[in-house]
């Protein structure tokens, strides 16, 4: 199971921060500080996978039985990859492969580049709808259910087309445009099939 996916820039702010099991803010937030810190001071070389910092896996330990299926599902590993300015960092269970993680990094990357055609670190800030959208066509409740670039890309650019219209629609005239109308500019319309997947 996946337990998190963080996206972080070369300064440790982070641009996304997705978390599939319920941690206390404070745990969080302590968390992605510690995580950025094992992870900007690897060497280039190094490996993409580490150990979980102690902070997480001691939350995850808490209960008192420890059955073997309960041990499966406590967050124990990161893997990570290293793109121009940013991290993409994934927590997950010892049950999900570490080299599938890589492999869904680099799906997520990929279909990321081509929403934004050339994706920066920009479009991650002023475009934060499309993370979210994207990584909800790939992962749900913790759970891969999708990996093929082609069906990631048409499901968000036909959510884009649902929220596009509604704001299209009720502007009344007036000033610049707001943060709805600048995500769904970034979308590409779909030519009037409108297709709710109900995230």
């Amino acid at each position: 199971m996946i337990n998190a996916f963080l996206v972080f820039n070369g300064q440790g702010q982070p641009r996304l921060t997705k978390f599939y099991t319920q941690l206390e803010t404070s745990i969080q937030q302590r968390l992605i500080s510690e995580i950025f810190t094992l992870v900007s001071n690897r060497a280039p070389g190094s490996c993409n996978f580490l150990p979980l910092p102690p902070l997480l896996a001691a939350s995850g330990t808490s209960s008192s039985s420890s059955s073997a299926t309960e041990q499966n599902d406590v967050p124990s590993l990161v893997t990570y990859r290293h793109y121009a300015t940013l991290y993409f960092i994934v927590i997950s269970t010892s049950t999900e492969s570490p080299l599938a993680l890589i492999d869904l990094i680099q799906v997520y990357v990929e279909a990321l580049d081509r929403l934004f055609e050339n994706v920066c670190e920009l479009d991650l800030i002023f475009n934060f709808e499309t993370l979210h959208a994207t990584l909800g066509e790939m992962i749900v409740g913790g759970v891969v259910i999708e990996t093929n670039m082609e069906r990631i890309v048409a499901g968000v650019r036909a959510q884009g087309a649902v929220a596009k219209r509604p704001v299209n629609e009720g502007s009344r005239g007036g000033g610049g445009a707001g943060l709805g109308a600048m995500a769904a500019a970034g979308f590409q319309g779909m030519g009037g099939n409108f297709v709710w997947h109900g995230r």
